[in-house]
């Protein structure tokens, strides 16, 4: 049975920006304003304050490992923040290593820090699958791979950036398992969680192309269709023939760009029963028809997806029994 966190990730396509170690003591404080990159941080030694826009600012203590998916807007701090304003000292004492805040004084804290980039064009569709923040203490499997990932970084070995995708893909589906369970925010990792909707959802990603209603995937979960309907879109955030063509549109667009197959064998693979079906679909899911996406693919001249972040089309809403409704 496929594993849809697994298939998640990989298609992300995770690859590394930057890694290094910061040592930092006394009164010191670091804003990033990010453009939607997956910003990581292991705390080594110590303890920091970590300040993100529109969340309570929480504190990292040795052992810590922060992951958000999608970063904009954040501060690290000395555990008392300096005042507004006040720029700390930054030195690189060596390469990929660098210290803040008062250099006569001992490290308050150590941490590997870093950001990755994914290659997808669906990153924003995808990650909006997974929680926002991602906060795992005392789990030190996660912080072997960061300090793996921070050591590949600085080497120039062969087989570098394979090395480095495995790794951080690896570390993300690490991170991102350690936070499942009914406490975790709707989303992916809070319907894994859930026995009933697990076998729904491993379904759809083991079969995308069976022609899936609501009450065929509600008999899969062994619950009724209202109950199920519910239930799902409560613990997942989205309804259920919602996601289906979500995660059919991500791998419809993964298909077209990797294995430049023909329109109608995808549409075949995603659960259409017709080729013009699924170009009215995917037209108005991305925007384009899939033989104009596959061509731009070809020449590299697909953008981003854009900011949203949403897991479903924009015009169009399904009901209860499945139905796309205009």
């Amino acid at each position: 049975m496929s594993d849809p966190l697994t298939q998640i990730v990989g298609l992300l396509q995770p690859n590394t920006s930057f890694s290094k170690v910061v040592i930092a003591a006394g009164v010191w404080a670091v804003r990033r304003l990010d453009d939607g990159l997956p910003f990581y941080c292991a705390v080594l030694e110590g303890s920091c304050r970590l300040s993100i826009a529109g969340r309570e600012p929480i504190r990292l203590r040795s052992g810590d490992f922060v992951l958000v998916p999608a970063a904009y807007d954040f501060v690290t701090s000395s555990v008392v923040p300096p005042p507004a304003g006040i720029e700390p000292q930054i030195v690189e004492m060596s390469s990929g290593v660098y210290r803040l805040g008062s250099c006569g004084d001992s490290p308050d804290v150590r941490m590997l820090v870093g950001h990755c980039a994914f290659g997808s064009d669906d990153a924003n569709l995808l990650v909006s699958l997974l929680p926002q923040l991602v906060h795992v203490r005392g789990e030190r499997r996660l912080m072997t791979l960061v300090e793996l990932v921070n050591d590949e970084t600085r080497a120039d070995r062969p087989g570098r950036d394979v090395v480095l995708a495995r790794l951080l893909e690896v570390l993300l589906i690490e991170a991102l398992r350690s936070t499942t369970g009914p406490a975790s925010p709707p989303g992916l990792l809070r319907g894994l969680s859930d026995d009933r909707l697990a076998a729904a959802l491993r379904e759809m990603h083991e079969r995308p192309a069976q022609r899936w209603t609501v009450v065929d995937l509600a008999k899969k979960a062994a619950l009724s269709r209202s109950t199920f309907f519910e239930r799902f879109r409560r613990e997942v955030g989205v309804a259920p023939m919602e996601y289906l063509l979500g995660w059919r549109m991500a791998l419809a667009k993964d298909l077209l760009r990797r294995e430049r197959i023909g329109v109608a064998r995808v549409a075949e693979r995603v659960g259409y029963g017709s080729a013009s079906a699924f170009s009215v679909a995917f037209s108005r899911y991305v925007g384009t028809p899939p033989i104009y996406y596959a061509r731009a693919m070809s020449l590299g001249h697909v953008k981003k997806q854009g900011q949203s972040g949403s897991v479903f089309p924009a015009r169009s809403t399904f009901g209860q029994d499945g139905a796309l409704k205009k």
